[in-house]
């Protein structure tokens, strides 16, 4: 693999603005995403994968042909273009660091800002690598552009070496993952593949096992608005009665957070609106499928006890599936997993199997027939101004993508 070009690409993606938008009904939600797709179909037709091609949703498909003759399973690997909502991503100005010699790292346009090594103590080990920041007024976009870039890096690598023993491989960018819409216009008869890899976890070494459920409830408060200097009898402050419902949620259990590892939570994240009218969203997580309704539930009742006490208030409570747990799709392909133990393995890497307290576009491929564990690839405290990436586990990713093809090619794994 090409550490130049790799960081070259990475840096070309993430000035691309992808920012994903909620509330927005066009998929993909954003224009960047376009353009982003465009241009990753343009590499891909230069390297010489004739079939790259960017549908009318704008995700991105292609394949890179088989080199060996045998029948040998398609396996597809995926990553998407856009980035979160949460911080902006636009005007990324990347600051590379060269042979990082540890410590806080300053932000360039934020003096305010650090990255620091107590809530990053993984720079421990990154001594001597690149390091790449934004200027800590934007997030950096390694959530998912490193995922993109080792993607893309491979399949050139792989068009470079027609030797190299492998079966199909389908190439797939998808959009709006942020906003949990990855996959809606996208099912596996359209990778075709036994299973697929998304390239979308933090770290290295990593392979994402294990997914939170997760539902998202809205929240609707109706109230009653009249001038103030009439209200008394009459005034029903829907913010009020949206805050006094908010105060009736668990603070020290059921919240982000107050909770870890394989603990549950309800997060409210949106609240918009005014005295006639304020929608809260709040999202439900937990590994285990069945508490979410329990967590659906116990929002029922506090809207409930809320609406009591304020008369003429309406709270009415609507509840949408969002993604499951993926461990029990894996279950059934167990080679999915074995089979990136053994790739990382051959790289010379300590493999270890981790649970996301989130979710990837893996989980609802895998919901949807196609097993999709999630792989590491060197992106850092994602959606924040103080993301980051390491270079070098970018490349592992990347030539883990090529081992992944080995091994499934490989008549003996």
């Amino acid at each position: 693999m090409n550490q130049e070009r790799l960081l070259e690409r990475f840096l070309r993606y993430v000035r691309i603005n992808t920012t994903a938008r909620e509330g927005v009904e066009d998929y993909p939600s954003s224009q960047g995403q376009w353009e982003l797709g465009r241009l990753l179909v343009a590499e891909l037709q230069t390297m010489g994968i004739r079939d790259a091609r960017q549908n009318e949703h704008a995700i991105v498909l292609a394949t890179v042909p088989a080199t060996v003759d045998r029948q040998v399973p398609a396996i597809a690997f995926c990553a998407h273009l856009d980035t979160s909502p949460e911080t902006s991503g636009a005007g990324v100005k990347p600051q590379i660091i060269d042979d990082y010699r540890g410590g806080d790292i300053p932000l360039p346009g934020d003096p305010d800002r650090l990255i620091r090594v107590r809530e990053n103590p993984e720079l421990n080990d990154l001594i001597g690598r690149t390091i790449i920041t934004s200027d800590g007024t934007t997030l950096l976009g390694a959530d998912d552009k490193a995922g993109v870039a080792a993607i893309m890096e491979a399949a050139h690598w792989f068009m470079e070496h027609p030797d190299a023993p492998h079966g199909p491989i389908r190439l797939c960018f998808t959009c709006d993952e942020e906003i949990g819409r990855g996959v809606d216009f996208l099912e596996p008869e359209q990778l075709d593949a036994v299973v697929c890899y998304t390239l979308d976890g933090q770290g290295g070494g990593t392979i994402d096992v294990e997914t939170f459920s997760a539902d998202k409830a809205v929240i609707t408060v109706g109230g009653v608005n009249i001038h103030p200097s009439i209200a008394k009898g009459r005034m029903v402050n829907a913010v009020r009665v949206a805050s006094h419902f908010l105060d009736r949620l668990p603070r020290d259990r059921l919240s982000p957070e107050s909770t870890q590892d394989r603990e549950g939570f309800l997060h409210p994240y949106v609240i918009r609106g005014g005295v006639d009218k304020v929608e809260i969203q709040v999202l439900l997580r937990d590994f285990e499928t069945a508490e979410l309704d329990r967590q659906a539930e116990l929002l029922r009742q506090v809207a409930s006890t809320t609406e009591s006490e304020f008369a003429g208030a309406k709270i009415e409570v609507s509840v949408s599936r969002q993604y499951r747990n993926m461990a029990e799709g894996l279950a059934k392909e167990p080679r999915a997993v074995a089979y990136a133990q053994q790739a990382l393995q051959r790289l010379g890497r300590t493999v270890r199997l981790t649970i996301v307290r989130g979710g990837t576009d893996g989980s609802r491929l895998t919901e949807k027939g196609l097993p999709t564990p999630n792989l590491a690839t060197g992106e850092h405290a994602p959606h924040s101004p103080q993301e980051w990436a390491c270079l070098q586990e970018m490349l592992d990713a990347a030539r883990w993508i090529e081992l992944l093809a080995e091994v499934w090619s490989d008549p003996s794994a």
